[in-house]
């Protein structure tokens, strides 16, 4: 019984992964539709000359779509260990849980700052959501059950 508990959460904490590879491959396609990445582009090359020393580069449509379909084909790859409750993918999950949900906040307040909606803005809850099942459920599968 207490495997089948365990294994439970497992089961969770992986469909939680997954929904979020689904919502962030989802954000992706919002930010392309939308024009995230001319917008992006902009920023970076108008940033002050303060602002020189982090390393933020400019992409072309191809270098960016590319890396963001590796970087989701990663994700989805990795699901197998974390629906086998792999410990060393419960720090991932959470360094990935947090980055999300900041890439998220950071579309909406965007949208807040420029007044209207900002590229990927529409997709951004979406995104705050999943990333909160999967701290919620790789927090959870940590549990012990006696």
């Amino acid at each position: 019984m207490v495997l089948g508990i365990k294994m439970k959460h497992y089961r969770r904490w992986g469909i939680a992964w997954v929904s979020l590879a689904c919502a962030l491959a989802l954000h992706v396609i919002d930010e392309a539709m939308t024009g995230f990445l001319p917008l992006y582009n902009s920023l970076v090359r108008s940033r002050p000359e303060s602002w020189s020393w982090v390393p933020l580069p400019t992409f072309s449509f191809g270098e960016w779509s590319a890396g963001l379909a590796v970087g989701i084909s990663a994700i989805f790859v990795l699901s197998p260990q974390v629906f086998a409750g792999k410990q060393f993918m419960r720090p991932v999950s959470y360094f990935l849980g947090i980055l999300m949900s900041a890439n998220g906040l950071g579309h909406i307040s965007a949208s807040l700052y420029l007044g209207r909606l900002a590229p990927g803005a529409l997709s951004s809850p979406l995104l705050l959501v999943a990333s909160a099942f999967l701290l919620f459920a790789a927090h959870r599968s940590t549990f012990k059950v006696s």
